[in-house]
């Protein structure tokens, strides 16, 4: 009775032991997450790894630290190390959405586009009502080039989340992709009402309007996109050479020659300048306005100029009567990447007419393997 007695008492110690060892475990773990996420709401990710990673030891099935430990890794730009514990939160918890997402996250930005769709895909399976994921599946699946399946998906995120500027966006540019220049707009014109600065939302609607011929509203786009990146010297040449486009030279050069006055270091301004008054100087044979092309694309050293600045002038020298001078920039440009592939046609023409037929020929053929390599892209 002695003996029983006694086994009863150890076996109660032994109870209140483990009991006891359990709640310190559990109180424990629970310290550890909340020092985590503390550490990351002060941006200590290496600390909040350390407290995660103790979760992890104290409890090695539990998915929450993985997740939350994957989801630092993502944030600190250790994509191998995300992805291999988000995949243990998932597989730990198969019906929970949130490691379906993270690793949908990490997939793409590993450039796994058809991975990313799939876990978005099993966490719409579950949820089908959640505009973000939504979103996301149809960013997967527009980064595969599946814009098919995108438009559905997007459009249905833009239904739930109207006020979501970067489904509209979305939608737009893969309507755009269809040739459904219209709805393409319509889709543009919101994501811009809900968000006035989205600029690549802006400069996608100037690609529509451009695509359907609708110039002048290009331009208001870009006119926009000018005013609100005054400090990008390319949004200023995007500009000028619309404006010639639509005839109103004046306007390119005021806009070409402002930007040359803020950004003089930038050669890309000089060649839109020297473009925009060589096409003066050739619709009208105003000598000034070669003389203005000449100073600006002379004014870009020609160790940096590009083969578009070259081969502008080029066309400008021979224009000025000075042939050999041409002939000589026409040579950079064809050695200069990226290529002006009508560099090759001039100098072609050029050195024809010295009577190097050879070389003429050689130099047309260089011409059509760039313009069929641009076509294949």
């Amino acid at each position: 009775m002695k003996r029983l007695a006694i086994g009863v008492l150890l076996a109660a110690a032994m109870a209140g032991v483990f009991l006891y060892t359990g709640v310190t475990r559990d109180t424990e773990y629970r310290r550890l997450v909340a020092a985590g996420d503390d550490a990351l709401g002060h941006d200590q990710v290496f600390l909040a790894l350390e407290a995660f990673s103790g979760a992890i030891a104290l409890k090695s099935e539990s998915m929450l630290a993985y997740l939350k430990r994957g989801e630092t890794y993502h944030r600190r730009g250790d994509l191998a190390a995300a992805l291999r514990d988000l995949t243990r939160a998932s597989a730990l918890a198969p019906e929970a959405t949130r490691p379906l997402e993270r690793l949908g996250d990490v997939s793409q930005a590993l450039g796994r586009h058809e991975e990313a769709a799939r876990h978005y895909a099993a966490y719409v399976a579950r949820d089908d009502r959640a505009p973000r994921v939504l979103y996301k599946l149809a960013l997967a699946h527009h980064r595969a080039g599946r814009t098919t399946r995108t438009i559905p998906l997007v459009r249905q995120a833009a239904e739930l989340a109207p006020e979501m500027p970067e489904a509209h966006y979305l939608l737009g540019i893969s309507l755009w992709e269809r040739n459904r220049l219209d709805p393409a707009t319509e889709a543009l014109t919101r994501a811009l009402t809900l968000s006035p600065g989205f600029t690549i939302a802006r400069e996608a609607l100037g690609g529509v309007f451009a695509a359907a011929g609708r110039l002048d509203e290009q331009v208001e786009q870009l006119e926009a996109l000018a005013a609100l990146e005054p400090d990008r010297p390319e949004r200023d040449v995007a500009l000028g050479l619309a404006y010639a486009r639509i005839g109103r030279t004046d306007m390119a050069v005021l806009a070409l020659g402002r930007a040359a006055e803020e950004h003089p270091e930038q050669p890309l301004v000089y060649t839109a300048l020297g473009r925009v008054w060589l096409d003066i100087a050739r619709t009208t044979n105003d000598r000034i306005a070669l003389s203005k092309s000449l100073g600006a694309l002379q004014s870009i050293p020609m160790a940096i100029a590009s083969s578009e600045a070259l081969t502008l002038l080029a066309r400008a020298l021979r224009r000025a009567g000075e042939r050999e001078s041409a002939v000589a920039a026409l040579e950079l440009a064809t050695e200069r990447f990226p290529l002006d592939p009508s560099a090759f046609v001039q100098l072609a023409d050029l050195v024809e007419q010295e009577g190097d037929t050879r070389r003429a020929r050689q130099l047309l053929i260089a011409h059509d393997a760039l313009t069929a390599k641009g076509q294949l892209r």
